[in-house]
């Protein structure tokens, strides 16, 4: 499992740019840049859709404030969810990332099987990562929502 100290992984996303699928990678995202990512079990799931997406949305400016480059969201969903999720969410300051084949969540050791809700999904956690770097690592236990929320994050910056 990823730690703090680690490297992310290089890894191609998908993310839905003006309609049209785009296939950022790690380095794109992360070099050289100060990123906060979120990652949730699914789009539009209870908790995710209200209170671990709302936020960060309701933090955007502060996290910017404290010299953050851009947020994200991840989830093992395809783009066009991921986008659809962020538009409903008026999640316009967040990058709303697909991981949907769970390339990036297995190679990091965040994946779990929720084969009674949708197969491979991603933990939730929050990390703080500078130039590809992980910072600030919080990882959520089973069901729970205690220490990946926003303010979280925000407050160990």
């Amino acid at each position: 499992m990823i730690r703090v100290g680690s490297t992310l992984p290089e890894v191609d996303f998908s993310l839905l740019v003006d309609g049209e699928i785009t296939n950022p990678g790690t380095n794109e995202l992360f070099a050289e840049k100060r990123v906060v990512m979120f990652a949730v079990p699914g789009a539009f799931t209870p908790t995710c859709s209200h209170s671990h997406l709302p936020g960060y949305v309701a933090l955007a400016d502060k996290f910017k404030a404290k010299g953050i480059d851009s947020i994200i969201c991840l989830s093992v969903n395809d783009a066009f969810v991921m986008d659809a999720w962020g538009k409903a969410s008026n999640a316009e300051e967040i990058i709303m990332l697909a991981d949907g084949n769970a390339f990036f969540t297995r190679q990091i050791g965040m994946d779990m099987n929720t084969s009674n809700f949708g197969g491979v999904r991603s933990l939730r956690y929050s990390i703080y990562v500078e130039d590809g770097e992980v910072k600030k690592l919080n990882v959520e236990d089973p069901g729970r929502f205690d220490v990946s929320d926003a303010q979280t994050m925000l407050d160990s910056l």
